[in-house]
């Protein structure tokens, strides 16, 4: 569970984060080693960056722990304030790449439903207003890249940058995320065989990977930033093709 780097310069880095890595400590994480612990022994001058240097010094956005891909920290608090600007005002574009239980058969759509906390759940989002709280605008788009017999491969656009946002939204269609423990991806189908009690054979994490990330810098660059789908998810897709 070792990020590569993929960009660096004195503002910023860009890594691909792998999956089972948390970004830092703090909720459900309690112990082991996290992207922040990494980041600091490789750039030691985040210490000093963002908003909250005790627990995520550097760390303008956030992947889930089970989540790979692509991810920008800042090393300077002039590209952290500059990075967070761009996140809030929706100025960088996502990708990212979802197997999603079920058939999807429109070619593309747009989910907007407000996200919030489940009530009785301190982790896990809902779209439900009578289930949750502190409620907020969510909105993901998405086309449809492939089927399978009981899946569809998606790519997904946050448009919002809502905790479990994508997630929960394709969970509210009743597609959850293959693997997903938490929304119900993890459901047994019939095109996969040899399910453990958790996850579907050959996949032990949920299929969500940040394929792309870009943005317009101030000065006026313009970055996009790619991870290629780990190994893991690439064999996984292999063998529902194999089985076709």
């Amino acid at each position: 569970m070792v990020p590569t780097t993929i960009y660096e310069d004195k503002d910023f880095v860009v890594i691909n984060k792998p999956a089972g890595l948390p970004v830092h400590a703090g909720g459900s994480i309690k112990s082991g080693e996290t992207l922040v612990d990494w980041l600091i022994k490789k750039y030691p001058e985040i210490k000093k960056v963002g908003d909250d240097l005790t627990v995520r010094p550097g760390i303008v956005h956030r992947l889930d722990k089970e989540t790979s891909g692509v991810m920008v920290a800042a090393r300077t608090q002039e590209g952290f304030d500059n990075l967070k600007q761009l996140f809030k005002s929706r100025m960088v574009e996502k990708k990212y790449l979802a197997l999603v239980r079920g058939v999807i058969n429109q070619k593309s759509g747009r989910i907007n439903l407000p996200v919030g906390t489940l009530k009785s759940h301190g982790v896990k989002r809902t779209v439900r207003k009578d289930y949750g709280k502190q409620m907020k605008e969510a909105v993901t788009e998405f086309r449809v890249l492939e089927h399978f017999p009981d899946a569809t491969l998606v790519e997904a656009r946050p448009k919002t940058g809502r905790m479990h946002q994508i997630r929960a939204h394709f969970a509210a269609l009743h597609h959850p995320i293959v693997g997903d423990r938490l929304y119900g991806g993890n459901k047994p189908s019939f095109f996969m065989k040899g399910l453990d009690k958790d996850l579907p054979a050959g996949l032990s994490r949920q299929f969500l990977h940040a394929g792309s990330l870009s943005f317009s810098y101030p000065g006026g660059r313009r970055f996009v930033f790619e991870a290629s789908l780990p190994e893991d998810l690439k064999k996984f897709l292999a063998s529902l093709r194999n089985s076709r």
